[in-house]
């Protein structure tokens, strides 16, 4: 792999430019601005552990980000933007050096009305909720790191999470309504997406321009009451969330299966979950809780905790047990794991789902998110894997893939390698507008530095 970003700049004659900016200079605070969430994965640590910035900057509004992007240009300097960082996958550590752009003081909320939210991309998830629910509306989806995540960071690396049980990805045609972006050319301009446009910088890593305004869709706000749901078998578990999740009448925003023994890493939650069960982690309408009973009842299952919305409301929620932070947990726990990301077939009798737990046991614990995707409701696993070599990984990966699971590889920083799986022309031919010298992030988008032959 090769970048098209220059490996020498003058960093002095960058600074000078941007002098009456906020820079931070400070190896330690550059080093940790330059990282994410990484060392999940023990194939990216070795890769990535020594990827750092040579300069921080910090933007607080639009006109400041212009200047950092036509100083870039002109000195040839690479260009990585930067969130809260809460990312997994290294998609905001600088490869080749250069300029940390980093958005967080870009905090704005513009406007607010039934439907709709303008924000800043600096903007933290938990902070457009509670301005939304003064109106009535929340977010449509959301990472496990709801809390410190920022709305910048999770349209450029996100895919979904909570809440995508109703509303389906981050893709899906309505989830992201415009975005503003800013070039690397020469002359930075402003462009305005808007419309099926987005996606010529949704989930791009950074790639693509410089987001600087999102408008996002917004759902009715419910009260949403937590339960966790215990069974002695796991297929039994897994098949109440499926059903759970198929129940079009119960109001749900989180469905998460967990096999023994994860729940053993949840510490707070270990006095609840009995030892050796299985468990159902659920976010719920609280007007949806009687029902929801009979559905335990009917499935013969234990509900071993509950909390109304206000009592959830209060300290750290279920959301913060779901998605990427279940392996957060368990790497509390032991840092020797980590995990895959996995879409199952739709399947009523979740054959591939069973087949794959008996065949891999603890070696790869079953974690299931229920979530629509491409318009289906589907089992995701995030399994907890107990690692050993790179190889036996990539096997276990081919033994997915073989049976018809498709992976979402957490294990590569490149953006078609993961996620994606194919090469978008669409993004390219965005990228080649409006990042001409292929500043922004390189070496992330392979798209970019194949189309000249390079590999």
């Amino acid at each position: 792999m090769t970048s098209t970003a220059s490996s020498t700049f003058d960093l002095p004659a960058l600074m000078a430019d941007l002098h009456d900016l906020e820079l931070i200079t400070d190896p330690t605070q550059i080093t940790k601005l330059s990282s994410d969430c990484y060392y999940f994965s023990p194939v990216l640590h070795p890769l990535l552990s020594d990827k750092r910035g040579d300069l921080v900057v910090r933007a607080a509004n639009e006109p400041e980000v212009l200047r950092v992007a036509e100083a870039c240009v002109r000195h040839r300097v690479p260009l990585t933007v930067r969130g809260a960082g809460t990312g997994n996958y290294g998609q905001c550590m600088p490869l080749s050096g250069g300029v940390i752009l980093d958005l967080t003081r870009m905090q704005t909320v513009k406007w607010i009305k039934p439907g709709v939210a303008c924000v800043e991309p600096g903007v933290k998830l938990a902070a457009i909720d509670k301005q939304a629910h003064k109106i009535g509306w929340e977010i449509r989806m959301a990472p496990s790191t709801y809390r410190t995540a920022t709305i910048g960071g999770f349209i450029a690396g996100g895919s979904g999470g909570v809440g995508s049980i109703t509303y389906g990805q981050l893709r899906d045609r309505g989830n992201l309504l415009a975005l503003r972006v800013v070039t690397m050319e020469a002359q930075p301009r402003v462009i305005e997406l808007r419309g099926d446009d987005v996606q010529k910088a949704n989930h791009a890593y950074g790639t693509n321009g410089i987001i600087t305004e999102l408008e996002i869709p917004l759902a009715p706000a419910y009260a949403w009451a937590e339960a966790i749901v215990t069974f002695p078998d796991f297929m039994a578990a897994a098949r109440f969330g499926q059903a759970l999740a198929h129940s079009d009448g119960l109001i749900k925003k989180l469905v998460t299966v967990c096999a023994d023994p994860i729940p053993t890493y949840f510490t707070a939650l270990r006095s609840v979950i009995p030892t050796h069960h299985h468990a159902v982690l659920v976010m719920i309408a609280e007007c949806c809780l009687e029902p929801f009973r009979e559905l335990i009842k009917e499935w013969s299952g234990h509900l071993c905790y509950e909390k109304t919305a206000q009592e959830a409301a209060k300290g750290v929620t279920l959301m913060e047990y779901s998605w990427n932070h279940t392996t957060l947990h368990a790497r509390c726990v032991d840092a020797s794991l980590t995990y895959l990301q996995t879409l199952f077939p739709a399947d009523p009798d979740l054959k591939l789902v069973e087949q794959m737990y008996h065949h891999y046991g603890e070696e790869v614990m079953m974690h299931l998110e229920f979530a629509r995707a491409m318009g289906t409701m589907h089992p995701i696993g995030l399994q907890v894997v107990r690692y050993t070599t790179a190889e036996r990984l990539n096997q276990i990966i081919t033994e997915h893939e073989a049976q018809g699971a498709v992976i979402f590889n957490p294990h590569t920083y490149i953006l078609e390698d993961g996620g994606m799986k194919t090469v978008d022309p669409e993004q390219l031919a965005f990228k080649e507008q409006v990042d001409p010298y292929g500043l922004l992030n390189p070496g992330k988008m392979r798209a970019w530095w194949e189309r000249a032959g390079h590999g």
